[in-house]
């Protein structure tokens, strides 16, 4: 196709753009009216960043309708947060805020995202920007308590935290929410026996005297705190240490400790949190431990009774779980006589393939006995994903990397 002596000026030496009577943003403009839209595009490409500038401001200035002619030729030279640019104001923000995420401005995303009323998105952009405060208020404004409380452990604000995972029932969460509390805070001790309560609810009460007892070598404070040492004797005596127990109980003042209203439950004391289950699981063998422990919130405990199906074969699948205590079978389908191919116990996962692709379940999964397992929605999973963007990389890199061995073992 014939081209203008200023179309060949500017194509040949971009430098020399406005020498050959026209600006760059009218050149480019008059290419993509004409649909060359190619042309325009390496037209585009070619000049300098001062040079891109000066056509965007030149542009602003332009009608509506001339400026989303222009998007098209941005989108394809992938300049995603110019063509955004030239998207404001036009009413269609939605597309804008789309096109900054993919020009890794997050900040100007959630403000497009606000102005086209999708206010659960803004916040997400917010939150993966780094504007952790701004997106708690819009989480706030929105009810979502899981996001709130996680804004609020990656704030530093530990207690505030804990409230919302306590209000919400995810107790491993409030425990690594507490976890967090600074040992110079005036309510570090009252969370050290929070979690120590918890803990010993869930049946990891070794845990919690070792956090116990490690608070009391670091602290003068725990070491003439009543409240502790009663919880020490308590604890002692949970785990068949009653001599222990008694010589703390002994140097307590005053009258004996109240009696714990912390009821006695049956499970074993070396019940595990699932955390390290977790972080096994070969796709997330690349975060790092804040990004681990973000995840490890994401997680909800769950009960499966006897005979319950937890993943039912050929429906969509729910996400992820990890068994942390009892046993599943793994059967060819649903049907009553359908082979039994697998029994699984504490430590195995199920559906995390489904975290990260559409697709139907392959097996029918049914619990043999009760179960407690860790489960990660795919909701939950997705705004992880959304608001972690180094996690996701590494995620999804690891994923196809494990994804590509099991193609080559298959045609070999």
């Amino acid at each position: 196709m014939a081209h203008s002596v200023a179309e060949v000026d500017i194509l040949e030496n971009g430098a020399g753009v406005g020498m050959a009577g026209g600006s760059a943003y009218q050149v480019v403009q008059w290419l993509a009216m004409r649909g060359e839209v190619d042309t325009a595009v390496q037209l585009y490409e070619d000049l300098s960043a001062a040079q891109r500038e000066r056509l965007l401001r030149e542009a602003m200035a332009a009608s509506v309708e001339e400026r989303k002619g222009l998007v098209e030729v941005l989108r394809r030279a992938r300049d995603f947060n110019g063509a955004a640019r030239l998207l404001q104001g036009s009413g269609s923000e939605a597309e804008a805020a789309s096109l900054y995420e993919q020009g890794g401005n997050q900040v100007e995303a959630a403000e497009a995202y606000l102005r086209s009323g999708d206010i659960a998105r803004a916040a997400e952009a917010l939150e993966r920007g780094g504007a952790l405060e701004r997106a708690l208020e819009l989480y706030r404004g929105l009810g979502a308590r899981e996001s709130m409380a996680q804004c609020l452990a990656r704030l530093g604000r530990p207690l505030e935290a804990a409230v919302v995972y306590r209000e919400l029932g995810n107790v491993h969460a409030e425990v690594e929410a507490l976890c967090g509390v600074p040992v110079d805070d005036a309510r570090h001790l009252d969370s050290v026996l929070r979690i120590c309560t918890l803990l010993d609810h869930e049946g990891q009460t070794r845990r919690a005297l070792a956090l116990l007892v490690d608070t009391l070598r670091g602290s003068e404070d725990a070491r003439s705190d009543p409240a502790v040492l009663a919880e020490q004797a308590r604890l002692l005596k949970r785990v068949g240490r009653d001599t222990e127990a008694n010589e703390v109980l002994a140097r307590l003042p005053g009258s004996s400790p109240q009696p714990s209203t912390v009821p006695q439950v049956a499970r074993p004391a070396s019940a595990t949190s699932g955390y390290g289950y977790l972080k096994a699981i070969p796709i997330f063998g690349e975060l790092s431990l804040d990004d681990m422990k973000d995840l490890y919130r994401v997680a909800q405990q769950v009960l499966i009774p006897e005979g319950a199906t937890v993943l039912e074969k050929g429906t969509q699948g729910s996400g992820l779980f990890v068994l942390l205590e009892g046993t599943v079978d793994v059967f060819s389908g649903p049907e009553q006589d359908a082979k039994r191919l697998n029994t699984l116990g504490p430590g195995a996962y199920l559906g995390e393939i489904s975290l990260i692709q559409d697709g139907l379940t392959s097996a029918q999964v049914r619990a043999r006995t009760a179960v407690r397992a860790l489960r990660i929605t795919r909701a939950g999973f997705q705004h992880y994903l959304d608001t972690h963007d180094g996690a996701a990389l590494r995620i999804y890199r690891l994923f196809t990397r494990n994804l590509a061995a099991r193609v080559r073992a298959l045609s070999t």
